[in-house]
């Protein structure tokens, strides 16, 4: 699956929903809210939760939601660039090129 297939896929699952339009201040608070349960399942993978009100999580079930958790942001953050009309592949290129320049590199 290509980056834009996933932007594509995000937009129209929250078009369908009526979810896209938030502002973007809005759409950041709910990717901050993902990012904290994010937070939560790395802490459940690396070191457990021991909750009393909570069951006892497998660790496939911990696996399956820690990626849950994170799909939950990559949508936020393709929904969000979407707003400001950029891809995902668009983000990361920028990203790639600011770290190599940042640190000299020159790795494809």
């Amino acid at each position: 699956m290509y980056l834009q297939d996933v932007q594509d896929w995000e937009k129209r699952f929250y078009e369908k929903r009526g979810w896209k339009d938030l502002p973007p201040y809005i759409r950041v608070g709910f990717l901050m809210e993902e990012i904290g349960e994010v937070s939560r399942a790395v802490r459940a993978s690396e070191i457990g939760r021991d909750h009393p009100d909570e069951e006892k999580m497998t660790k496939k079930e911990v696996r399956e939601n820690l990626a849950e958790e994170l799909g939950d942001v990559l949508s936020n953050v393709a929904i969000l660039a979407d707003l400001y009309g950029m891809t995902l592949e668009e983000v990361v290129q920028v990203h790639r090129k600011k770290l190599m320049k940042r640190y000299h590199e020159t790795i494809n």
